[in-house]
Protein backbone atom coordinates (compact mmCIF):
# COMPACT_ATOMS: atom_id res chain seq x y z
CA UNK A 1 0.00 0.00 0.00
CA UNK A 2 1.18 3.10 -0.95
CA UNK A 3 -0.40 6.15 0.90
CA UNK A 4 0.30 9.75 1.18
CA UNK A 5 0.18 11.29 4.66
CA UNK A 6 0.81 14.73 5.83
CA UNK A 7 2.45 15.35 9.31
CA UNK A 8 2.96 18.21 11.03
CA UNK A 9 6.11 18.56 12.27
CA UNK A 10 8.73 20.54 15.00
CA UNK A 11 11.92 20.87 15.40
CA UNK A 12 13.93 21.79 18.78
CA UNK A 13 17.39 22.44 18.99
CA UNK A 14 20.50 21.43 16.87
CA UNK A 15 17.54 19.57 14.77
CA UNK A 16 15.79 23.17 14.25
CA UNK A 17 19.27 24.61 13.21
CA UNK A 18 20.18 22.09 10.80
CA UNK A 19 16.57 22.11 9.38
CA UNK A 20 16.31 25.92 9.49
CA UNK A 21 13.04 26.49 10.18
CA UNK A 22 10.68 25.50 13.65
CA UNK A 23 7.80 23.58 12.12
CA UNK A 24 6.27 22.70 9.04
CA UNK A 25 3.73 20.26 7.35
CA UNK A 26 5.52 17.67 5.24
CA UNK A 27 3.41 15.29 2.49
CA UNK A 28 5.86 11.89 2.44
CA UNK A 29 5.10 8.07 2.04
CA UNK A 30 6.67 7.14 5.41
CA UNK A 31 4.36 5.21 7.98
CA UNK A 32 6.70 5.40 11.03
CA UNK A 33 8.25 8.06 13.07
CA UNK A 34 11.49 6.11 11.98
CA UNK A 35 10.92 6.12 8.23
CA UNK A 36 10.21 9.50 8.92
CA UNK A 37 13.30 10.61 10.44
CA UNK A 38 15.28 9.37 8.03
CA UNK A 39 13.80 11.26 5.15
CA UNK A 40 14.35 13.85 7.23
CA UNK A 41 18.14 13.14 8.02
CA UNK A 42 18.31 13.12 3.91
CA UNK A 43 16.38 16.62 3.11
CA UNK A 44 18.30 17.78 5.97
CA UNK A 45 21.20 16.36 6.31
CA UNK A 46 20.03 15.80 10.16
CA UNK A 47 23.69 14.44 11.85
CA UNK A 48 22.16 12.66 15.14
CA UNK A 49 21.86 9.11 14.61
CA UNK A 50 18.18 7.93 14.54
CA UNK A 51 18.77 5.93 17.58
CA UNK A 52 19.50 9.07 19.92
CA UNK A 53 16.09 10.60 18.70
CA UNK A 54 12.92 10.50 20.61
CA UNK A 55 9.30 10.98 19.00
CA UNK A 56 6.57 12.44 20.46
CA UNK A 57 2.96 11.65 18.50
CA UNK A 58 0.30 14.04 19.03
CA UNK A 59 1.84 14.90 22.98
CA UNK A 60 2.70 11.13 23.27
CA UNK A 61 5.97 9.70 23.17
CA UNK A 62 6.24 6.84 21.23
CA UNK A 63 8.09 4.37 19.36
CA UNK A 64 10.39 5.01 16.23
CA UNK A 65 8.21 2.21 14.65
CA UNK A 66 4.85 3.16 15.74
CA UNK A 67 2.39 3.44 12.87
CA UNK A 68 1.51 7.45 12.37
CA UNK A 69 -1.94 8.82 11.00
CA UNK A 70 -2.54 11.13 8.76
CA UNK A 71 -2.66 14.26 10.25
CA UNK A 72 -0.64 13.55 13.02
CA UNK A 73 1.69 16.07 15.11
CA UNK A 74 5.06 15.02 15.54
CA UNK A 75 8.09 16.18 17.33
CA UNK A 76 11.54 14.88 17.08
CA UNK A 77 13.63 15.34 20.10
CA UNK A 78 17.05 15.34 20.30
CA UNK A 79 19.17 14.56 23.15
CA UNK A 80 19.11 16.84 25.91
CA UNK A 81 22.97 18.26 27.68
CA UNK A 82 22.20 19.53 31.07
CA UNK A 83 24.54 21.15 33.39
Amino acid sequence: MNNTYSFNLRYFAILREQAGITNETVETNASTPGDLYKELVSRYNFTLPAESIKAAVNDQFENMDTTLKDGDSIVFIPPVAGG
